[in-house]
This record gives C-alpha cells, structure tokens and sequence, in this order.
C-alpha cells in the first residue's frame, strides 16, 4: 500500500468529444472520461484499481518510466495514486459498531423484525446524500 506517480497519455476524441486515457507502464491499464475532469478522476481509479490488485496478489509493479513523445493532440499528464486511500474508499467489509438505543425502542423493533444493520445502513446513506 503506497503512492504513485505515472504518465498517462490522454487521446482526445475529436468526433464525440471526451478522452481516452491509456498507462504506457501498466499493461491493461486504460479507462476514458467526457470531459478532462471525468478523465483525470477516472484515469486516478483506474490506477489506484490496477495497483492495488497488483499488490494484492504480489505481481511485480513496474517502475515510472519517463513521459512518452506523443503527437498532437494527445498529450501526456502525470496522475498520482494513493491505494491506501483507495482501499478505504471501496472497502465493503463489513465492520462492528456498538450502539445504544432505549429498551422500549429495541423491544418494538425486535418484534417488528426490523433488521438494525440494514435500517442504519439506510439512514447513514440519506444522512450523507450517497442515495
């Protein structure tokens, strides 16, 4: 789990517009966005995604090589990854947490079968607007 920096060779679409993003130095690694700030933010995940399955199941990872010559209009941009910060992000494990409700609300409940973890997992999403 660790930082890097790559270059990526971004190829814009003249006919429908957006780009393509390829990653000379990671193999199969490619993703694509409709504007360059979807390119940028996908051309991130998809290296963060392709570095951490490569730690995970310890293949090698290869070295930055330098900045590609490219024509116009591509270009190159250097993205940075983080997989630590990735993992956190789309872990979906699930983890334990204590919680304290009255009685009377936790006797209600049980006998309405409410499932807890379901009903907090609900909320939490509304709360933070990731409905």
């Amino acid at each position: 789990m660790a930082q890097y920096v790559y270059p990526a060779v971004f190829h814009p679409d003249a006919e429908e517009g957006g780009f393509f993003v390829s990653f000379p130095d990671l193999p199969g690694c490619m993703t694509e966005g409709n504007d360059m700030g979807e390119a940028l933010f996908m051309a991130q995940d998809a290296m963060e995604m392709w570095l951490a399955h490569a730690e995970d199941t310890g293949q090698p990872i290869p070295a930055p090589g330098p900045a590609p010559q490219v024509e116009v209009p591509e270009f190159v941009n250097f993205v940075r990854a983080d997989t630590y910060a990735w993992r956190k992000k789309n872990d979906s494990r699930a983890v334990k947490k204590t919680l304290s409700i009255p009685n009377w609300l936790n006797t209600r409940a049980e006998e309405a079968g409410v499932n807890f973890s379901q009903i907090l997992q609900d909320a939490l999403k509304e709360r933070l607007h990731l409905t």
